[in-house]
C-alpha cells in the first residue's frame, strides 16, 4: 500500500453494505481514527419488522459504542430461554436469563425488532459518512489504490474495502466469481401479531418447542410485550424462486405443525393471514472467504451460517471488533487483515459447526463459550490489543 496512506489519518477504507455489520465496523473504525465511508445499494432502510436476539456477547459490543439504552428501551429482557418437546411441552432445558445474564455473562439478553438494532447502530456512524443508492458494479484492485465502480456510473478510489454486504456478498463475487447461494432444504414462516390476538393465551417470554426436524420459536418483542413475535422452521424439498422470502399460506404452517403442542398450535392459529411470511433458508459451501490483503469480508460475506443459534448478527458484530483491534494493533491493512483471520478462524468455525447441527440448549447446555465471550478484550491469536472496555457493568444506566 503505498506509504502515504499507511496512517489512520491518510488512509481511505470504503465499506460495502450500511447493515447490522457495515454499521458496527463503521462505528468503530471510525472512532480509532479511519476516514471510513460506507456505501449502500439502498436508497433508505425501512424499520424491519422482523425479531432478532441481542445475546450478551453482542450486547458488550452495543454498550461500548454507547447505543445499548435504545434496544434496552425497545426490547425485552427475558426471564429464561425454555427449551420444550415439541409435542408433549416436557422441558429440555431452561436457560436464566434476565438479571441472571447479567451474573452469568456480564451483560443482558434482548429480544426486539431487526430496526431497533439497526437503528441504534446507525445512529453511531458519522453523520454524512452513508452513500445511499450506490450497488457496487465492480472493483479493480490491481494498481496502488483499488477503484469502485457503481451502477450510476460513479466511481470511487479508496485504499482498502471492508466487504458487509451480505449472503449475496458482490465483493465476494468479484474475488471468487458468481457463487451462487443454494438452498438448504429448509424454510421459515415468520410472524408477529399484537397481544390482544392470542385472546388470552399465556406464553413465556422466551421459548424453543423442538422435535426431530422442525422447531418453533416465539417470544415478545418489546417490554410492555404489547407483540408476538414466532418462527416455525421445517424442512423443504425446493424452493421455486431466488427471492428469500413470499407471502405464506397461514393454513400450509397450521398444517405442518398440527401434532405440536395445543400451546404452539393456538398461538399459530391466531396468527392474521397477511402477517406471515415463508423465508427460504440459503447457504452457501462452509468456506470462510476472509479476502486478501487490501479487500476483507466480515458478517454473511464471509461466513454465512445457518441462523439455528440466532447468532448471525452476533458474530458480524464480533468480527467488526475483532477487525478493528487488529487494525489498531498492525497500522497498515495487509497484516492487519490477516491478523484478524488467523484470530477469528477457530471462533467462527465451533459457531458454524454447531448452529448447522442445531443442537444448542436442546439439553443441558453450557451457555458461557457464546453468550460469555468478550470480542473487546478476548485473547486472540495473534495477541491483539484490547479496545477500550467499559467498567463493572451497570446496562440500565
Amino acid at each position: 500500500m503505498n506509504s502515504k496512506h499507511d496512517t489512520c489519518g491518510g488512509a481511505r477504507v470504503a465499506v460495502i453494505g450500511a447493515g447490522i455489520g457495515g454499521a458496527a465496523v463503521a462505528a468503530l473504525m471510525q472512532r480509532a481514527g479511519y476516514k471510513v465511508t460506507v456505501y449502500e445499494q439502498y436508497e433508505r432502510f425501512a424499520p424491519a419488522g422482523g425479531g432478532i436476539h441481542l445475546s450478551p456477547n453482542l450486547m458488550r459490543v452495543l454498550r461500548h459504542l454507547d447505543v445499548h439504552r435504545h434496544v434496552l428501551l425497545k426490547g425485552q429482557e427475558p426471564c429464561a430461554f425454555l427449551n420444550r418437546d415439541g409435542t408433549s411441552g416436557e422441558m429440555l432445558f431452561a436457560l436464566s436469563l434476565g438479571e441472571s445474564a447479567h451474573r452469568q455473562f456480564g451483560a443482558p439478553f434482548v429480544a426486539v425488532r431487526r430496526g431497533e438494532l439497526h437503528t441504534a447502530l446507525m445512529s453511531a456512524v458519522t453523520p454524512g459518512s452513508v452513500r445511499w443508492a450506490k450497488r457496487l458494479a465492480g472493483i479493480d484492485w490491481g494498481g496502488e489504490t483499488i477503484v469502485l465502480g457503481f451502477d450510476d456510473g460513479s466511481r470511487v478510489e479508496c485504499d482498502a474495502v471492508i466487504a458487509a454486504d451480505g449472503l449475496r456478498s458482490s465483493v465476494r463475487g468479484a474475488l471468487r466469481g458468481r457463487e451462487q447461494p443454494v438452498f438448504s432444504g429448509q424454510v421459515a414462516f415468520r410472524g408477529s401479531y399484537p397481544r390482544e390476538d392470542l385472546r388470552g393465551l399465556a406464553v413465556d417470554d422466551l421459548t424453543k418447542w423442538w422435535d426431530a426436524e422442525r422447531f418453533v420459536l416465539s417470544y415478545w418483542l418489546d417490554r410492555a410485550r404489547r407483540d408476538f413475535y414466532f418462527a416455525a422452521m421445517m424442512p423443504q424439498a425446493s424452493w421455486s424462486t431466488e427471492a428469500s422470502s413470499m407471502p405464506a399460506d397461514p393454513d400450509e404452517m397450521r398444517h405442518a405443525f398440527r401434532d405440536f403442542h395445543p400451546d404452539v398450535k393456538r398461538m399459530l392459529a391466531h396468527a392474521p393471514r397477511a402477517g406471515v411470511a415463508k423465508w427460504a433458508l440459503f447457504e452457501r459451501p462452509p468456506h470462510f472467504e476472509f479476502g486478501t490483503s487490501r479487500i476483507v469480508l466480515i458478517g454473511d460475506a464471509c461466513h454465512p451460517m445457518r441462523p439455528f443459534m440466532s447468532q448471525g448478527a452476533a458474530m458480524a458484530l464480533e468480527d467488526a471488533v475483532m477487525l478493528t483491534r487488529a487494525l489498531v494493533g498492525a497500522g497498515d491493512f495487509e497484516p492487519a487483515f490477516r491478523s484478524f483471520a488467523q484470530a477469528r478462524r477457530k471462533r467462527l468455525t465451533q459457531v458454524h459447526r454447531v448452529s448447522a447441527a442445531n443442537t444448542f440448549m436442546r439439553g443441558e447446555t453450557d451457555a458461557r463459550w457464546v453468550f460469555g465471550y468478550d470480542a473487546l478484550g478476548a485473547q486472540a491469536s495473534p495477541r491483539l490489543p484490547a479496545l477500550r472496555t467499559m467498567p463493572a457493568w451497570a446496562m440500565a444506566a
